[in-house]
């Protein structure tokens, strides 16, 4: 009797294919670059938010004249050199694994995209603009992940956008898990068993690179607080409530601006948006002048603070909302998550100063869950990043009541979640081209 040998044959062909070791080469150091391009982009925008404060430290009036300049230049370069830069870049990550032509992809991912994605967000930060590096660093990690299956050959175009995307949120916070279930919660919507090896061992990869680098951190530092007594509970209600609330009225305003700001720049698209950029830049210097320059950039001095127990002034919530909403309208390249954690930060702060009872911190994360998962209507990618980058566990069930409270309020007031909003509006926008 003879025994066939060809199901043994096939695993130790797997091996030893050479195309496939120069697939999953190609895909390991894709994955690790994806971390290292993470870390280069933070500190950049770090360094890049120093020169900023520098620079207004020399004089608080610079900034009229640094922070519209800077908008106009960044909405030009965005125009003219690399458009499809523009705004978060989640919703192009999103459009693109919906488009299957290579070449409508290459206009929302690619790595003259992604160099000036990095770039302009990094001179979004130089002149005071209110936005992240996170959202940026998911266009960068899907354009880097997109043109490794084009090197390799592997043909799984969008589920490497999707492991790429994951990646870079794992990367920009050090948080793994949320990279994750981002994935799967707001890039892709469902659960794909096929592409989920390639998310987990992208992120893991992209995750080793980064700590090689910099190290295991907390991202908002460490905080042991916990909800003791009614106050607390008080607290949980009014900013998964409130904080809910005012992400759908952020979301509704974004997408409200976009709207007729495209309407008025029809005419004139050159002149008008850069105007708009103009004017963009003006009222958030202006609103920095105001709070003495708390409302600049990421916003993460002032989360750290109030998640250590620093108090934020009452007015900084709703002063970060608006100068992140300019920043968003103007067209300039630059993402919403920490802005977002930042105002959130801040109504926590101010549901402490109506509650003295409350605790000091854990109020303040709640304020973050709360208002996080109005904005991206993502609960369970809100709880987890806030818990990742707080390493406080005590506080699971709270902050997953917070972002239910949270997304279930937004839903009400906003049934379009505002990425995938942004995203249909690039599908129009590039059918109508290739149309």
């Amino acid at each position: 009797m003879r025994f066939s040998t060809a199901p043994l044959r096939r695993p130790q062909a797997l091996w030893l294919s050479p195309r496939l070791w120069r697939r999953r080469i190609t895909f390991w150091l894709g994955a690790l670059a994806v971390g290292v391009v993470s870390v280069g982009f933070a500190r950049l925008a770090s360094l890049a938010q120093a020169l900023f404060d520098h620079a207004t430290s020399i004089s608080p009036w610079l900034a009229l004249l640094i922070t519209p300049l800077g908008f106009v230049a960044s909405a030009y370069l965005c125009r003219r050199v690399f458009p499809g830069a523009q705004g978060s870049g989640i919703p192009q990550a999103i459009a693109a694994r919906r488009f299957r032509d290579p070449e409508t992809r290459t206009k929302l991912l690619s790595l003259r995209l992604a160099a000036g994605k990095v770039a302009l967000t990094v001179l979004g930060l130089a002149c005071g603009a209110s936005v992240g590096r996170e959202g940026p660093t998911v266009q960068v990690g899907a354009s880097i992940m997109l043109q490794v299956a084009r090197w390799g050959g592997s043909g799984r175009e969008r589920g490497l956008i999707l492991a790429g995307s994951a990646a870079g949120i794992a990367a920009a916070f050090n948080t793994p898990l949320a990279g994750i279930v981002f994935a799967i919660e707001e890039m892709s919507r469902t659960y794909e068993a096929r592409t989920s090896g390639l998310v987990l061992t992208t992120v893991i990869l992209a995750g080793l690179a980064s700590l090689g680098i910099v190290g295991n951190y907390s991202y908002f530092g460490v905080t042991t607080a916990s909800l003791q007594g009614l106050d607390d509970w008080l607290a949980l209600a009014a900013c998964g409530l409130g904080g809910g609330a005012l992400g759908a009225l952020f979301s509704r305003l974004v997408l409200f601006g976009s709207a007729r700001i495209a309407r008025f720049t029809a005419k004139d698209p050159e002149r008008r948006s850069l105007a708009v950029a103009a004017l963009c830049g003006v009222l958030v210097a202006a609103i920095g002048l105001l709070m003495q320059g708390d409302t600049y950039g990421t916003g993460y001095e002032q989360a750290r603070g109030a998640v250590e127990g620093t108090a934020l002034p009452t007015a900084f919530a709703p002063l970060k909302l608006l100068a992140t909403l300019l920043s968003t309208l103007s067209g300039i390249p630059g993402g919403i998550f920490a802005p977002s954690l930042a105002v959130g930060a801040g109504i926590g702060s101010a549901v402490e100063h109506f509650l003295p009872g409350a605790t000091p911190g854990a109020v303040v994360v709640l304020g973050m869950a709360g208002y996080f998962a109005g904005v991206v209507q993502a609960p369970i990618t809100a709880f987890v990043i806030i818990l990742e980058m707080t390493a406080n566990h005590t506080m699971v069930i709270p902050l997953m009541i917070a972002a239910m409270l949270g997304y279930g309020v937004s839903r009400l007031l906003c049934p379009t979640p505002l990425y995938h909003a942004l995203a249909e509006g690039f599908e129009r926008r590039l059918a109508a081209e290739q149309a």
